[in-house]
């Protein structure tokens, strides 16, 4: 089922911070990918469902420049397949060795609609693919051609990446703190209360900025709670 519009709008509005407290209130402690940064700070947010791609550690007789032309490499049809909306999310392995996508196929993905590319890997021509508007998240940036140290050899299966389990179907979140995966069942009911979270944090910060200590204010104790739902109420 594709994500709802206004779900989707919700979810670009809160942070990937609010994101992580809730799933943790859930009890979800990795769903933060480790080292995978905006290839681009101050870039837009991302939201999309996950199109994932694994890799492993390339070989010689089996991955070479020519190899990419095949309508059969696992890479090229993820990237010509991908459904709008989506959010390509490839199992680089932490491998900063090659690149795990460039900017002619950052150009591709955002000319299919999709969402935004995540990688725990590299991305080849970074200046250039940061330009493009695509939302791109990554481990850094790497010259070296895909084929050099990755081999694609499945899309649409569980994978790794930042070291968060990721399923097809999950609903990838990026800004610039980075990327949180949240399972799609739970997706509505966390970004609702994560709405809530950020109200209510913004109210605690005028509280902090006008001088409250932080004990009984962050977190918030019964009588802070009652001035934020007054307040709230007033609005």
């Amino acid at each position: 089922m594709a994500l709802a519009d206004a779900l989707r709008a919700k979810l670009l509005e809160v942070s990937t911070a609010t994101l992580t407290t809730q799933m943790l209130k859930r009890g979800f402690r990795n769903v933060y990918m480790s080292g995978v940064r905006p290839l681009h700070q101050g870039g837009p947010r991302m939201v999309g469902e996950a199109t994932t791609l694994r890799c492993i550690p390339a070989r010689e007789d089996l991955d070479s420049l020519e190899a990419l032309a095949s309508t059969k490499h696992p890479q090229r049809k993820a990237i010509e397949t991908i459904a709008a909306g989506h959010v390509l999310v490839v199992d680089c392995r932490g491998e900063l060795g090659a690149a795990g996508v460039g900017a002619i196929l950052v150009a591709r993905l955002k000319a299919r609609g999709a969402a935004g590319f995540v990688c725990d890997g590299g991305v080849r021509d970074a200046d250039e693919a940061a330009s493009l508007g695509l939302p791109v998240f990554a481990a850094g940036s790497s010259a070296p051609p895909s084929v050099m140290r990755h081999h694609a050899v499945a899309i649409d299966q569980p994978i790794g990446c930042g070291g968060v389990a990721v399923y097809p179907g999950d609903v990838v979140v990026g800004d610039g703190d980075g990327v949180v995966v949240l399972p799609a069942p739970l997706a509505a009911e966390v970004a609702e209360a994560a709405h809530e979270q950020e109200r209510l944090e913004q109210f605690i910060m005028a509280e902090i900025q006008a001088g409250k200590p932080l004990f009984g204010t962050y977190p918030p104790n019964a009588e802070t709670l009652a001035r934020y739902r007054a307040a709230r109420s007033r609005s």
